[in-house]
Protein backbone atom coordinates (compact mmCIF):
# COMPACT_ATOMS: atom_id res chain seq x y z
CA UNK A 1 0.00 0.00 0.00
CA UNK A 2 1.33 3.17 -1.11
CA UNK A 3 1.78 6.41 1.31
CA UNK A 4 -0.82 8.22 -0.96
CA UNK A 5 -3.17 5.56 -0.62
CA UNK A 6 -2.92 5.53 3.22
CA UNK A 7 -3.04 9.15 3.69
CA UNK A 8 -6.38 8.98 1.89
CA UNK A 9 -7.59 5.96 3.88
CA UNK A 10 -6.96 8.12 7.12
CA UNK A 11 -8.56 11.06 5.86
CA UNK A 12 -11.85 9.14 4.83
CA UNK A 13 -11.41 7.44 8.61
CA UNK A 14 -11.59 10.68 10.13
CA UNK A 15 -14.33 12.78 8.41
CA UNK A 16 -16.59 9.23 8.37
CA UNK A 17 -16.14 9.53 12.54
CA UNK A 18 -17.12 13.16 12.18
CA UNK A 19 -20.19 12.75 10.63
CA UNK A 20 -20.87 10.24 12.29
CA UNK A 21 -20.82 12.44 15.58
CA UNK A 22 -22.43 15.29 13.60
CA UNK A 23 -25.71 12.94 12.99
CA UNK A 24 -25.60 12.29 16.84
CA UNK A 25 -25.83 15.91 17.35
CA UNK A 26 -28.85 16.25 14.96
CA UNK A 27 -31.24 14.93 17.41
CA UNK A 28 -29.98 16.50 20.59
CA UNK A 29 -28.08 19.79 19.81
CA UNK A 30 -28.56 21.77 16.28
CA UNK A 31 -25.90 24.36 17.49
CA UNK A 32 -23.55 21.67 17.92
CA UNK A 33 -24.73 20.29 14.73
CA UNK A 34 -24.07 23.28 13.08
CA UNK A 35 -20.84 23.72 14.56
CA UNK A 36 -19.55 20.06 14.35
CA UNK A 37 -20.50 20.70 10.15
CA UNK A 38 -18.66 23.69 9.56
CA UNK A 39 -15.59 21.88 11.34
CA UNK A 40 -16.48 19.13 8.98
CA UNK A 41 -15.99 21.41 5.97
CA UNK A 42 -13.07 23.65 7.11
CA UNK A 43 -11.37 20.13 8.00
CA UNK A 44 -11.75 18.78 4.59
CA UNK A 45 -10.44 21.56 2.54
CA UNK A 46 -7.43 21.92 5.24
CA UNK A 47 -6.89 18.00 4.40
CA UNK A 48 -7.13 18.36 0.28
CA UNK A 49 -4.63 21.37 0.55
CA UNK A 50 -2.26 19.26 3.18
CA UNK A 51 -2.95 16.19 1.12
CA UNK A 52 -1.84 18.80 -2.32
CA UNK A 53 1.42 19.71 -0.58
CA UNK A 54 2.05 16.51 0.63
CA UNK A 55 1.40 14.47 -3.09
CA UNK A 56 3.28 17.55 -4.76
CA UNK A 57 6.86 16.60 -3.71
CA UNK A 58 5.89 12.47 -4.51
CA UNK A 59 4.83 13.32 -7.60
CA UNK A 60 8.36 15.17 -8.22
CA UNK A 61 10.53 12.28 -6.46
CA UNK A 62 8.65 9.93 -8.58
CA UNK A 63 8.72 11.69 -12.05
CA UNK A 64 12.73 12.42 -10.95
CA UNK A 65 13.13 8.70 -10.29
CA UNK A 66 11.60 7.73 -13.98
CA UNK A 67 13.76 10.08 -15.48
CA UNK A 68 16.83 8.49 -13.70
CA UNK A 69 16.07 5.24 -14.58
CA UNK A 70 15.64 5.81 -17.66
CA UNK A 71 18.59 7.72 -18.52
CA UNK A 72 17.01 11.07 -19.33
CA UNK A 73 18.81 13.98 -17.81
CA UNK A 74 17.05 16.68 -19.84
CA UNK A 75 14.05 16.75 -17.31
CA UNK A 76 14.44 19.74 -15.07
CA UNK A 77 11.21 21.00 -12.74
CA UNK A 78 10.55 24.72 -12.31
CA UNK A 79 9.69 26.12 -8.85
CA UNK A 80 6.08 26.22 -7.43
CA UNK A 81 6.08 28.68 -4.85
CA UNK A 82 6.01 26.36 -1.70
CA UNK A 83 9.11 26.75 0.04
CA UNK A 84 10.18 22.73 0.89
CA UNK A 85 9.06 21.73 -2.36
CA UNK A 86 11.35 24.10 -4.49
CA UNK A 87 14.33 23.43 -2.00
CA UNK A 88 13.68 19.96 -3.43
CA UNK A 89 13.13 21.15 -6.62
CA UNK A 90 16.44 23.10 -6.58
CA UNK A 91 18.74 19.95 -5.18
CA UNK A 92 16.98 18.01 -8.24
CA UNK A 93 18.17 20.24 -11.28
CA UNK A 94 21.35 20.35 -9.55
CA UNK A 95 21.83 16.41 -9.78
CA UNK A 96 20.16 16.49 -12.89
CA UNK A 97 22.59 19.30 -14.03
CA UNK A 98 25.67 17.24 -12.67
CA UNK A 99 24.50 14.03 -13.81
CA UNK A 100 24.07 15.50 -17.70
CA UNK A 101 27.64 16.91 -17.36
CA UNK A 102 29.28 13.97 -16.03
CA UNK A 103 27.28 12.01 -18.95
CA UNK A 104 28.62 13.96 -21.89
CA UNK A 105 32.17 14.12 -20.49
CA UNK A 106 32.27 10.53 -20.37
CA UNK A 107 30.84 10.05 -23.81
CA UNK A 108 33.27 12.75 -25.40
CA UNK A 109 36.04 10.71 -23.50
CA UNK A 110 34.59 7.21 -25.14
CA UNK A 111 34.51 8.84 -28.60
CA UNK A 112 37.98 10.21 -28.19
CA UNK A 113 39.24 7.15 -27.18
CA UNK A 114 37.01 4.97 -29.97
CA UNK A 115 38.48 7.65 -32.65
CA UNK A 116 41.81 6.89 -31.10
CA UNK A 117 41.62 3.25 -31.19
CA UNK A 118 40.49 3.47 -35.23
CA UNK A 119 43.61 5.61 -35.56
CA UNK A 120 46.39 4.25 -34.01
CA UNK A 121 48.74 2.56 -35.96
CA UNK A 122 49.61 0.17 -33.02
CA UNK A 123 47.48 -3.01 -32.32
CA UNK A 124 44.98 -2.76 -28.95
CA UNK A 125 43.33 -5.75 -27.69
CA UNK A 126 41.09 -4.49 -25.24
CA UNK A 127 40.25 -7.33 -22.77
CA UNK A 128 36.89 -7.43 -20.15
CA UNK A 129 37.19 -8.34 -16.36
CA UNK A 130 37.52 -12.20 -17.05
CA UNK A 131 40.51 -11.36 -19.03
CA UNK A 132 38.74 -12.63 -22.61
CA UNK A 133 38.60 -10.23 -25.86
CA UNK A 134 36.00 -7.72 -25.72
CA UNK A 135 37.35 -5.48 -28.63
CA UNK A 136 40.42 -5.10 -31.41
CA UNK A 137 41.06 -1.99 -32.98
CA UNK A 138 41.75 -1.95 -37.08
CA UNK A 139 45.66 -2.52 -37.22
CA UNK A 140 45.19 -5.76 -34.54
CA UNK A 141 42.57 -7.31 -36.79
CA UNK A 142 44.90 -7.02 -39.35
CA UNK A 143 47.89 -8.51 -38.02
CA UNK A 144 46.17 -11.70 -36.28
CA UNK A 145 43.69 -12.21 -39.52
CA UNK A 146 40.81 -11.90 -37.89
CA UNK A 147 37.75 -9.72 -37.15
CA UNK A 148 36.00 -8.84 -33.99
CA UNK A 149 32.80 -11.02 -34.55
CA UNK A 150 34.84 -14.26 -34.30
CA UNK A 151 37.02 -13.62 -31.40
CA UNK A 152 35.12 -11.50 -29.15
CA UNK A 153 34.49 -12.98 -26.14
CA UNK A 154 37.18 -15.69 -26.50
CA UNK A 155 40.17 -16.04 -24.51
CA UNK A 156 43.66 -15.17 -26.23
CA UNK A 157 44.69 -17.95 -26.85
CA UNK A 158 42.34 -18.72 -29.44
CA UNK A 159 44.25 -16.49 -31.96
CA UNK A 160 45.64 -17.97 -34.97
CA UNK A 161 49.14 -19.15 -35.31
CA UNK A 162 51.69 -18.27 -32.46
CA UNK A 163 49.54 -15.16 -31.79
CA UNK A 164 47.88 -16.86 -29.01
CA UNK A 165 51.14 -18.97 -27.56
CA UNK A 166 52.82 -15.19 -26.79
CA UNK A 167 49.71 -12.90 -26.38
CA UNK A 168 48.56 -14.95 -23.62
CA UNK A 169 52.07 -15.43 -21.48
CA UNK A 170 52.07 -11.67 -21.57
CA UNK A 171 52.60 -10.23 -17.58
CA UNK A 172 51.67 -6.52 -16.72
CA UNK A 173 54.62 -4.17 -17.06
CA UNK A 174 57.20 -6.99 -19.03
CA UNK A 175 57.15 -6.26 -22.69
CA UNK A 176 57.89 -9.10 -25.17
CA UNK A 177 59.47 -9.31 -28.35
CA UNK A 178 58.48 -11.75 -30.54
CA UNK A 179 58.82 -12.90 -34.25
CA UNK A 180 55.83 -13.49 -36.65
CA UNK A 181 57.20 -16.68 -38.94
CA UNK A 182 60.65 -15.66 -39.32
CA UNK A 183 59.22 -12.12 -41.31
CA UNK A 184 57.76 -9.64 -39.17
CA UNK A 185 59.04 -8.57 -35.76
CA UNK A 186 56.75 -7.00 -33.19
CA UNK A 187 56.65 -5.74 -29.39
CA UNK A 188 53.98 -6.36 -27.19
CA UNK A 189 52.98 -5.34 -23.45
CA UNK A 190 50.13 -5.41 -21.34
CA UNK A 191 49.06 -2.71 -18.91
CA UNK A 192 45.48 -1.43 -17.32
CA UNK A 193 43.07 1.39 -16.49
CA UNK A 194 40.69 1.21 -14.27
CA UNK A 195 36.92 1.30 -14.65
CA UNK A 196 34.11 1.42 -12.45
CA UNK A 197 36.74 0.64 -10.04
CA UNK A 198 38.27 -2.71 -11.61
CA UNK A 199 41.38 -3.19 -13.39
CA UNK A 200 40.57 -3.01 -16.97
CA UNK A 201 43.39 -4.64 -19.19
CA UNK A 202 44.05 -4.14 -22.88
CA UNK A 203 47.54 -5.24 -25.01
CA UNK A 204 49.60 -2.81 -27.02
CA UNK A 205 50.89 -4.32 -30.30
CA UNK A 206 54.08 -2.32 -32.33
CA UNK A 207 55.34 -3.53 -35.37
CA UNK A 208 59.40 -3.11 -35.62
CA UNK A 209 60.20 -4.81 -38.45
CA UNK A 210 60.66 -1.81 -40.92
CA UNK A 211 62.91 -0.17 -38.55
CA UNK A 212 64.62 -3.65 -37.53
CA UNK A 213 65.14 -4.37 -41.32
CA UNK A 214 66.72 -0.61 -42.10
CA UNK A 215 68.82 -1.05 -39.04
CA UNK A 216 70.02 -4.50 -40.46
CA UNK A 217 70.95 -2.89 -43.62
CA UNK A 218 72.16 0.20 -42.77
CA UNK A 219 75.25 -2.28 -40.34
CA UNK A 220 75.35 -4.68 -43.75
CA UNK A 221 75.91 -2.18 -46.20
CA UNK A 222 78.62 -0.72 -44.23
CA UNK A 223 80.12 -4.28 -43.67
CA UNK A 224 79.40 -5.75 -47.28
CA UNK A 225 80.79 -2.24 -48.93
CA UNK A 226 83.99 -2.36 -46.88
CA UNK A 227 84.34 -5.88 -47.89
CA UNK A 228 83.79 -5.69 -51.51
CA UNK A 229 86.50 -2.55 -51.72
CA UNK A 230 89.27 -4.68 -49.83
CA UNK A 231 88.55 -7.98 -51.57
CA UNK A 232 88.20 -6.72 -55.32
CA UNK A 233 91.20 -4.57 -54.98
CA UNK A 234 93.34 -7.47 -53.22
CA UNK A 235 92.11 -9.90 -56.17
CA UNK A 236 92.69 -7.91 -59.33
CA UNK A 237 96.03 -6.89 -58.04
CA UNK A 238 96.31 -10.75 -57.51
CA UNK A 239 94.91 -11.87 -60.77
CA UNK A 240 97.61 -9.05 -62.47
CA UNK A 241 100.57 -11.00 -61.18
CA UNK A 242 99.29 -14.75 -61.61
CA UNK A 243 98.63 -13.80 -65.12
CA UNK A 244 101.69 -12.32 -65.21
CA UNK A 245 103.47 -15.21 -63.68
CA UNK A 246 102.31 -17.43 -67.11
CA UNK A 247 104.92 -15.78 -68.90
CA UNK A 248 107.18 -17.52 -67.29
CA UNK A 249 106.17 -20.80 -68.18
CA UNK A 250 108.32 -21.29 -71.05
CA UNK A 251 111.10 -21.13 -69.02
CA UNK A 252 110.03 -24.00 -66.66
CA UNK A 253 111.08 -27.68 -67.87
CA UNK A 254 108.55 -29.34 -70.23
CA UNK A 255 106.79 -31.31 -67.79
CA UNK A 256 106.12 -29.00 -64.81
CA UNK A 257 104.68 -26.18 -67.30
CA UNK A 258 101.38 -27.95 -67.42
CA UNK A 259 101.07 -28.47 -63.66
CA UNK A 260 102.36 -25.03 -63.41
CA UNK A 261 99.66 -23.09 -65.59
CA UNK A 262 96.96 -25.24 -64.19
CA UNK A 263 97.76 -23.93 -60.27
CA UNK A 264 97.38 -20.61 -61.75
CA UNK A 265 94.23 -20.77 -63.51
CA UNK A 266 92.42 -22.48 -60.36
CA UNK A 267 94.19 -19.61 -58.24
CA UNK A 268 92.75 -17.21 -60.81
CA UNK A 269 89.32 -19.04 -60.92
CA UNK A 270 89.02 -19.54 -57.08
CA UNK A 271 89.50 -15.46 -57.15
CA UNK A 272 87.38 -14.72 -59.74
CA UNK A 273 84.05 -17.20 -57.75
CA UNK A 274 85.45 -15.33 -55.05
CA UNK A 275 84.74 -11.83 -56.78
CA UNK A 276 81.40 -13.15 -57.70
CA UNK A 277 80.26 -13.98 -54.39
CA UNK A 278 80.90 -10.49 -53.18
CA UNK A 279 79.42 -8.93 -56.70
CA UNK A 280 76.12 -10.83 -55.02
CA UNK A 281 76.29 -9.52 -51.50
CA UNK A 282 77.29 -6.15 -53.38
CA UNK A 283 74.02 -6.23 -55.47
CA UNK A 284 71.98 -6.84 -52.44
CA UNK A 285 73.27 -3.56 -50.94
CA UNK A 286 72.72 -1.84 -54.24
CA UNK A 287 69.35 -3.18 -54.95
CA UNK A 288 66.77 -0.47 -57.08
CA UNK A 289 64.03 0.52 -55.73
CA UNK A 290 60.93 -1.24 -57.79
CA UNK A 291 59.87 0.78 -61.26
CA UNK A 292 56.14 -0.61 -61.20
CA UNK A 293 54.17 -1.33 -64.72
CA UNK A 294 51.03 -2.92 -64.86
CA UNK A 295 51.77 -7.03 -65.32
CA UNK A 296 49.86 -9.75 -66.32
CA UNK A 297 50.58 -12.05 -63.24
CA UNK A 298 49.58 -15.80 -65.28
CA UNK A 299 51.91 -14.61 -68.00
CA UNK A 300 54.50 -13.81 -65.33
CA UNK A 301 54.23 -17.22 -64.07
CA UNK A 302 53.84 -19.45 -66.92
CA UNK A 303 57.44 -17.69 -67.81
CA UNK A 304 58.94 -19.15 -64.94
CA UNK A 305 57.44 -22.01 -65.53
CA UNK A 306 59.62 -22.54 -68.82
CA UNK A 307 62.76 -21.45 -67.21
CA UNK A 308 62.24 -24.28 -64.51
CA UNK A 309 60.67 -27.12 -65.84
CA UNK A 310 63.37 -28.63 -67.14
CA UNK A 311 64.52 -28.47 -63.55
CA UNK A 312 61.60 -29.49 -62.60
CA UNK A 313 61.67 -32.97 -64.75
CA UNK A 314 64.89 -33.90 -63.31
CA UNK A 315 63.79 -34.01 -59.98
CA UNK A 316 60.20 -35.96 -60.82
CA UNK A 317 58.29 -32.75 -59.30
CA UNK A 318 54.70 -32.71 -60.10
CA UNK A 319 53.53 -29.10 -61.25
CA UNK A 320 50.23 -28.14 -60.59
CA UNK A 321 48.36 -25.33 -61.49
CA UNK A 322 45.03 -23.93 -60.02
CA UNK A 323 44.90 -20.30 -61.20
CA UNK A 324 42.07 -17.86 -61.21
CA UNK A 325 39.47 -17.88 -64.18
CA UNK A 326 40.18 -14.23 -65.27
CA UNK A 327 43.85 -12.77 -65.61
CA UNK A 328 45.20 -10.69 -62.56
CA UNK A 329 46.76 -7.45 -63.37
CA UNK A 330 49.13 -6.19 -60.57
CA UNK A 331 51.08 -2.92 -60.44
CA UNK A 332 55.40 -4.16 -60.10
CA UNK A 333 58.46 -4.55 -61.21
CA UNK A 334 58.56 -6.95 -63.71
CA UNK A 335 62.60 -8.24 -63.33
CA UNK A 336 62.31 -8.02 -59.36
CA UNK A 337 58.75 -9.65 -59.22
CA UNK A 338 59.92 -12.60 -61.40
CA UNK A 339 63.62 -13.08 -59.73
CA UNK A 340 61.58 -13.84 -56.16
CA UNK A 341 59.18 -15.98 -58.07
CA UNK A 342 61.94 -17.87 -59.55
CA UNK A 343 63.89 -17.69 -55.95
CA UNK A 344 60.88 -19.06 -54.21
CA UNK A 345 60.47 -21.64 -56.95
CA UNK A 346 63.80 -23.22 -56.48
CA UNK A 347 63.63 -23.29 -52.72
CA UNK A 348 60.59 -25.21 -53.14
CA UNK A 349 62.45 -27.95 -55.19
CA UNK A 350 65.48 -27.91 -53.00
CA UNK A 351 62.90 -28.88 -49.95
CA UNK A 352 61.63 -31.60 -51.94
CA UNK A 353 64.23 -33.03 -53.68
CA UNK A 354 62.51 -35.55 -55.40
CA UNK A 355 59.09 -36.84 -56.48
CA UNK A 356 57.00 -33.88 -54.72
CA UNK A 357 54.30 -31.86 -55.78
CA UNK A 358 54.65 -28.14 -56.47
CA UNK A 359 51.15 -26.37 -56.75
CA UNK A 360 50.91 -22.65 -58.50
CA UNK A 361 47.69 -20.98 -56.72
CA UNK A 362 45.73 -17.42 -57.66
CA UNK A 363 43.49 -16.00 -56.50
CA UNK A 364 41.41 -12.69 -57.90
CA UNK A 365 40.43 -11.20 -54.69
CA UNK A 366 42.45 -9.56 -53.26
CA UNK A 367 45.08 -10.53 -55.45
CA UNK A 368 46.88 -13.13 -54.31
CA UNK A 369 50.14 -15.90 -55.10
CA UNK A 370 50.56 -18.92 -52.88
CA UNK A 371 53.29 -21.08 -54.05
CA UNK A 372 53.08 -24.61 -52.35
CA UNK A 373 55.09 -27.97 -51.94
CA UNK A 374 54.82 -30.82 -50.19
CA UNK A 375 58.46 -31.15 -48.72
CA UNK A 376 58.71 -32.04 -45.05
CA UNK A 377 58.21 -28.46 -43.51
CA UNK A 378 59.91 -25.85 -41.66
CA UNK A 379 61.12 -26.94 -38.50
CA UNK A 380 60.28 -24.73 -35.67
CA UNK A 381 63.41 -23.51 -34.74
CA UNK A 382 63.99 -22.41 -38.31
CA UNK A 383 60.96 -20.65 -38.71
CA UNK A 384 61.97 -17.57 -36.65
CA UNK A 385 65.58 -17.15 -38.42
CA UNK A 386 64.12 -17.59 -42.13
CA UNK A 387 64.11 -13.97 -43.40
CA UNK A 388 67.83 -13.19 -41.23
CA UNK A 389 70.51 -11.63 -42.92
CA UNK A 390 72.71 -14.64 -43.99
CA UNK A 391 70.70 -17.45 -42.11
CA UNK A 392 70.68 -20.65 -44.24
CA UNK A 393 69.85 -24.28 -43.78
CA UNK A 394 71.60 -25.36 -46.77
CA UNK A 395 75.49 -26.88 -46.69
CA UNK A 396 76.69 -24.28 -49.06
CA UNK A 397 74.15 -21.63 -48.45
CA UNK A 398 74.98 -17.96 -48.38
CA UNK A 399 71.40 -16.59 -46.78
CA UNK A 400 70.89 -14.22 -49.50
CA UNK A 401 67.67 -15.64 -50.76
CA UNK A 402 65.13 -15.16 -48.77
CA UNK A 403 66.32 -11.96 -47.54
CA UNK A 404 66.65 -10.60 -51.20
CA UNK A 405 63.03 -11.70 -51.86
CA UNK A 406 61.99 -9.90 -48.24
CA UNK A 407 63.67 -6.53 -49.63
CA UNK A 408 62.12 -6.91 -52.70
CA UNK A 409 58.45 -7.60 -51.39
CA UNK A 410 58.92 -4.65 -48.67
CA UNK A 411 60.17 -2.38 -51.34
CA UNK A 412 56.98 -3.08 -53.12
CA UNK A 413 54.66 -3.37 -49.81
CA UNK A 414 53.24 -5.94 -50.73
CA UNK A 415 52.25 -8.56 -47.28
CA UNK A 416 53.56 -12.17 -47.42
CA UNK A 417 53.81 -14.66 -45.21
CA UNK A 418 55.61 -18.22 -45.83
CA UNK A 419 54.55 -20.76 -43.25
CA UNK A 420 53.67 -24.56 -43.05
CA UNK A 421 50.32 -25.84 -42.67
CA UNK A 422 48.39 -29.28 -41.92
CA UNK A 423 50.40 -32.16 -44.13
CA UNK A 424 54.04 -30.48 -43.98
CA UNK A 425 52.66 -28.26 -46.91
CA UNK A 426 54.80 -25.06 -47.11
CA UNK A 427 52.98 -22.18 -48.48
CA UNK A 428 54.94 -18.72 -49.54
CA UNK A 429 51.65 -16.31 -49.49
CA UNK A 430 52.18 -12.90 -51.35
CA UNK A 431 49.32 -10.24 -51.92
CA UNK A 432 49.47 -8.00 -54.26
CA UNK A 433 47.73 -4.69 -52.36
Amino acid sequence: MTLRTKFILFAVLIHAVMALIAARLLTTDKIWFVGTEALIIVSIIVTVNIYRSFVRPLDLVSAGIESIRSKDFTVKFLPVGQREVDQLVEVYNSMIDQLRLERTLQAEKHFLLEQLLLASPSGIILLDFDGNIENINPSASQWLQVSLADIKGKPLWVLPNQWGTDLADLTQGEPKVFNVNGIRLFKAQKAHFVDRGFPHYFILIEELTEELVRQEKVAYEKIIRMMSHEVNNSIGAINSILQSFKFYTPQLETELQSDYENALQVCIERNTQLANFMGKFAGLVRLPLPQKQTLDLHALLHHAYYLLRTAAENRNIAWVWDLAAEPIYIQADEQQLEQIIINIIKNAFEAMEQDGRLTIKTLAQPPTLLIEDNGPGIPPEVRQQLFSPFFSTKKNGQGIGLMLIRDILMNHGFPFSLETIADHRTVFNIQFK
